[in-house]
Parts: structure tokens; sequence; C-alpha cells
């Protein structure tokens, strides 16, 4: 067990390391406040790295539980949440789960938003 919190704080140290480094990045060369650009190029990224080490790991069958933790728990998900987002929704599409996949689409864009929101009601309540 100790072992596997220290590779998934090592892959999320690594993976928050790369998400700022890489926003930093493209919001020099798309500076502008009408668009997110930082945050949209480090989604859509993270949700290419984690198609890719899900396809490698299908196809050639060398994702161990541990090298899983690592990547995909460590390194995506200090990366992005929103690639374990994704896929999620694309495993529910895969299982022709349309209802489960509409749900949890919405319901997560609008009760994530409200809870951001509700927080900072909160604080200011204060």
């Amino acid at each position: 067990m100790k072992t596997n919190l220290i590779l998934i704080g090592l892959g999320g140290a690594l993976g928050s390391i790369l998400r700022y480094l890489t926003s930093l990045y493209v919001a020099r060369h798309f500076s502008t406040m009408i668009f997110p650009y930082g945050t949209f190029a480090v989604n859509v990224i993270g949700c290419i790295i984690i198609g890719i080490i899900y396809g490698m790991s299908e196809r050639f069958q060398w994702l161990t539980p541990t090298l899983r933790l690592f990547l995909v728990t460590g390194f995506c998900g200090g990366f992005t949440t929103f690639s374990a987002f994704a896929y999620e929704n694309l495993q529910l599409l895969q299982g022709s789960n349309f209802t489960g996949f509409a749900l949890y689409s919405i319901l997560s864009f609008i009760v994530c938003i409200a809870a951001v929101y509700a927080g900072l009601l909160l604080v200011k309540s204060i």
C-alpha cells in the first residue's frame, strides 16, 4: 500500500509540474482572456495520453497494476482529471450505456459548476 501511494504521489507531482509548464507555454503563445487555451490544451493532451496508455496496454499487455497507478492515477490524475472523466464516458459509450453517459456528462457539468459557485458563495458569506 505504501509503495502504491508513493508511485501515485510521484506520478501526480510530475503530472502537476508538466500541467503548469504546458499551461505557461500555451498561454505565452495564445495570450487572450477570451478562451482558456492553456487549460483546454492540457485537457486535450491529457485525454490523448490516457487514450495512448490504455490503447497500448490493451494491444501489448504491458500495463502492470503498479505502472497503471503511476501513469493513469498519478501522472494523468496530476496532469488533468478531465482525461479520466473522458475515458469513463468513453467506456459508458462503448458499453452502450447511453443513459449513464448522458447522466454522468450532464450532471458532472452542472453539479461541478454549481459546486464551485456554492464554494464561492460560502467563502463570501463568512
